[in-house]
């Protein structure tokens, strides 16, 4: 079935998995993003779905996926769920004819992830990834500096992500499937990792080669807790990245350092301060917080459904960040 949805004025949005994530980071953006609504919830707790529904006015909850999907006032699609979900639910919203902004990561490793784009393409569907730092205005600075050359050429890229066991940096739920490969694909590196390598994608473009190792050193839990990986880029710039989740917490970090020829650029890719070393001076660039930290790619997303933008994220761009993370962790 082709998607139906075509010239559509307004995005009457449905959420399958109303968790945490929806909570604050993205499901209030739907309804602050001009020609958008959040018409309706689902989660397989029809309790929690329907207390989700009334603290955020959603006209409509469910408990069965199938039933959101097959609602017809429905035309868009957020799946906030775990990976191991994501193909199933994606290929039935596209077969519905449904717009679909998915999650990241995209899926648990880069075949699932192709098989959802086969999927956007059979159907004629349209379908963005989450990588939503993208469009936040610190990292919208960060592209701008390096296009400004300011700088100078870049030679290569350094990111540490040292955390400690029980990082406030992951999020919270009700299990911890984020440490179980079957669901999430890998570990935290699964969870976060995607975030800072569709950065490096976007900012330096096509990969030419890809290598790592992944380990499992503390053994607190069946995914790796450290993973080491490089990356040569088409342009011939070189990425090297280190991550490990059971460090002591007087060493946490995140950190990254993009440095040329003139100077260097860090940041923490889950921070709000930019550094800038160009020339021999420094300065600093802070960011205030975003109340909804999803709802710049949010309102992205809208005007691609709409007819009205680019896609900010396609399948085919979250693919290259998934293949990465296969090669990094030898998948």
């Amino acid at each position: 079935m082709a998607s139906d949805t075509h010239h559509i004025q307004t995005l009457h949005w449905g959420i399958i998995g109303c968790g945490d994530v929806a909570e604050r980071k993205s499901g209030p953006a739907f309804n602050l993003v001009s020609g958008s609504a959040l018409k309706a919830v689902m989660r397989r707790n029809g309790d929690k779905a329907r207390d989700y529904a009334l603290r955020h006015d959603v006209p409509k909850w469910y408990n069965n996926a199938e039933h959101l999907i097959d609602d017809p006032e429905i035309n868009a699609i957020y799946i906030a769920t775990p990976p191991s979900s994501h193909a199933e639910y994606a290929i039935r919203c596209l077969e519905k004819g449904k717009y679909v902004y998915l999650e990241k990561p995209m899926a648990r490793h880069s075949a699932e992830a192709e098989k959802i784009a086969r999927a956007v393409k059979a159907y004629h569907g349209k379908l963005c990834v989450a990588h939503y730092r993208r469009a936040q205005p610190m990292f919208i600075k960060i592209g701008a500096l390096l296009g400004q050359n300011l700088i100078g050429d870049i030679r290569f890229i350094t990111l540490k992500m040292l955390q400690p066991a029980g990082s406030d940096l992951i999020a919270v739920s009700e299990s911890n499937w984020r440490l179980d490969p079957s669901i999430s694909g890998g570990g935290l590196f699964h969870d976060l990792a995607p975030h800072q390598l569709d950065l490096m994608i976007h900012f330096f473009g096509k990969v030419r080669q890809a290598r790592g190792f992944a380990l499992n050193q503390a053994g607190m839990y069946a995914a790796d807790d450290l993973v080491a990986g490089e990356i040569l880029f088409e342009n011939g710039i070189v990425f090297q990245g280190t991550w490990c989740f059971s460090v002591s917490p007087s060493d946490q970090t995140d950190s990254c350092e993009i440095i040329g020829s003139r100077g260097k650029i860090s940041f923490p890719v889950f921070g709000s301060e930019v550094t800038v070393t160009h020339d021999g001076e420094t300065s600093k660039i802070t960011f205030s917080p975003l109340a909804h930290v999803q709802e710049p790619m949010i309102e992205r997303v809208c005007a691609y459904f709409l007819d009205k933008g680019p896609n900010p994220c396609s399948a085919e761009a979250a693919i290259a960040s998934m293949e990465i993370i296969d090669a990094f962790t030898r998948k």
